[in-house]
């Protein structure tokens, strides 16, 4: 008879947890050692953490319905994009942060791909065969990485949800990489 007790209370804690797994959050998945619930704050923005922690971090990922972005602080400002890059999706959480011609950029760590941080525009050092200078110049090949506005209150940290209307390149890496989590972050 215990041993029925003990069975049936095993199998109940069991498909306690399977539910609590499979339901998980919804909405912002933190990838932080802090695991602050989730919230909806001022307008609809979604909370991605302290500014505190991120300007001492320099940088937080999140998830937001699945989607994984990462935000970054560099010199005094807030940055917002999709985590993945356009070209072929690598992990530009750990990427190194330069500057190129007085912008901020992400360099994607697989490829070496550079984005601004401001505009989500890709760009290249190249040479135009039309003008007589032979130095090559960084040039924009147009926004590539969706951007997310970032605004703060009281504190926190938080960004605007998505806006689908207008598509961007790193649309099918965030997609693609949707829902899986750390599995997906390596090559």
């Amino acid at each position: 008879m215990l041993d029925l007790v003990i069975l049936s209370l095993h199998f109940f804690l069991c498909f306690i947890i399977s539910v609590m797994i499979w339901r998980g959050s919804k909405d912002v998945g933190l990838h932080s050692s802090s695991t602050e619930t989730a919230e909806t704050g001022p307008d609809g923005l979604i909370l991605i953490g302290k500014e505190s922690d991120i300007k001492r971090s320099g940088r937080a990922t999140a998830k937001i319905d699945g989607r994984e972005l990462v935000v970054f602080y560099h010199e005094g400002k807030f940055y917002a994009m999709d985590s993945r890059c356009y070209h072929e999706g690598g992990p530009l959480r750990l990427g190194q942060i330069e500057d190129i011609d007085g912008q901020a950029c992400i360099v994607c760590p697989w490829h070496k791909f550079k984005i601004t941080l401001e505009t989500g525009e890709g760009l290249y050092e190249g040479i135009n065969p039309l003008d007589p200078s032979p130095k090559p110049k960084w040039q924009s090949k147009g926004v590539k990485q969706r951007i997310h506005k970032v605004t703060i209150d009281n504190g926190n940290v938080y960004v605007s949800p998505p806006d689908f209307s207008v598509s961007f390149d790193s649309d099918y890496f965030a997609e693609k990489y949707k829902n899986h989590g750390e599995l997906a972050m390596g090559k």
